[in-house]
């Protein structure tokens, strides 16, 4: 059965929608899931008015598969898309490049002394070892085991947000696209969410692990953000971010914790009329002066794994207190267990890590045959 956002389904039950806190609570005991990390990160920062950067973060942006050093081949312009979540968010119709030929692009890409994961890699590498020394540096001194780092691969659409002067002329250069504003869209095509489970996981050789069906009550954002790498890939419809990331999990909760959030628990509503699938009543959405809700996400994720690697599909349906907005989404996340692993060693081989990176981005790299997100 295909997937139905709560905010489009129709409920035959009126009462199904406004359950009474006493129904409520055991029903979501099992499926739901609070985000918290009073996290101790210094100077932790704010961009795109919803994700947290740590004090030194690297967010960087490159190209690869262009002609020469820098310079994008002549089919690459501008368009300008509607995406309308970013369009909410900035108040501006953000910008993608577009390849109008990109089985030339393709071909040329023969002629380069250099595989694109071996680019990549290349490009990433230094960055990638210096944000992880930091993150386990700022572990270490302020003794946060509960700290989990991680290392992902997401597949959507690089964006960017500037002067409507910038046409296909305009992009002749990465230096001129890096004065930008960027973003990172993730929403993919249903086709593409098909392929990946029927065609996709069995090629990269990852095994199915599980099916979960959950709510998220965001209390606090509780990831942080060390390095954010965000490619273009000009022979392909797809881009490419490379985030590596760290989550403090709550593992002794006080009992003043559990209570205030059992509190938000007991005082949940499901409404499938709401973005995000639960709404609280007025004043209800915080609990004494300690928690209070930020959001609310329902997901529905499918998890492939193996030594290596764990794909994430998931259909995702979120509303942001803060902001009142919300979207739904369909969305492809890897997570790169191995090279973490490798990086978590007290004396790790950079070029054994290196080799691991490139031999992953390999396999990744042939899943990029989605059908144009700009459709």
């Amino acid at each position: 059965m295909a997937y139905i956002p709560p905010h489009k389904r129709h409920s035959k039950d009126k009462e199904t929608s406004s359950l009474s806190p006493v129904l409520l609570s055991p029903l979501l005991n099992k499926n739901l899931h609070f985000k918290s990390s009073r996290t101790n990160f210094n100077a932790q920062r704010q961009r795109s008015g919803k994700n947290v950067y740590a004090e030194k973060s690297i967010y960087r942006w490159f190209s690869v598969g262009l002609d020469d050093p820098n310079q994008f081949p002549a089919s690459v312009h501008f368009q300008p898309v509607s995406f309308e979540s970013v369009e909410c968010k900035v108040g501006e119709k953000p910008l993608a490049l577009i390849n109008s030929d990109i089985e030339s692009s393709r071909g040329n890409l023969e002629r380069f002394s250099r595989n694109p994961w071996d680019f990549i890699v290349d490009n990433v590498m230094e960055d990638l070892v210096s944000s992880f020394e930091r993150v386990r540096n700022e572990m270490e001194s302020q003794k946060l085991e509960e700290v989990r780092p991680t290392l992902a691969a997401r597949f959507g659409k690089v964006i960017f947000r500037g002067s409507p002067s910038f046409n296909k002329e305009s992009v002749t250069n990465e230096n001129a696209l890096r004065q930008m504003k960027r973003s990172f869209y993730t929403n993919i095509p249903k086709s593409y969410m098909e392929f990946i489970q029927e065609e996709g996981a069995p090629k990269i050789g990852v095994e199915f692990e599980e099916a979960k069906d959950i709510y998220h009550v965001k209390i606090e954002l509780n990831q942080v953000r060390h390095m954010v790498m965000d490619i273009s890939c000009i022979e392909k419809n797809l881009d490419l971010r490379l985030i590596l990331c760290t989550k403090r999990i709550i593992t002794a909760p006080t009992d003043d914790d559990m209570k205030s959030m059992r509190e938000l628990i007991d005082s949940a509503v499901l409404d499938s009329g709401v973005k995000g699938g639960l709404r609280w009543p007025l004043g209800k959405a915080t609990s004494g002066d300690k928690f209070s809700v930020v959001g609310v996400w329902h997901t529905i994720t499918k998890s492939y794994k193996n030594p290596s690697m764990r794909l994430k599909i998931r259909d995702a349906d979120r509303f942001d207190f803060r902001t009142s907005t919300g979207e739904v989404t369909r969305e492809i996340a890897i997570k790169l267990k191995r090279v973490v692993s490798e990086l978590k060693e007290p004396q790790f081989d950079v070029n054994l890590i290196t080799e691991m990176l490139k031999d992953d981005l390999r396999v990744l790299w042939n899943l990029f045959c989605c059908e144009s997100l700009l459709k």
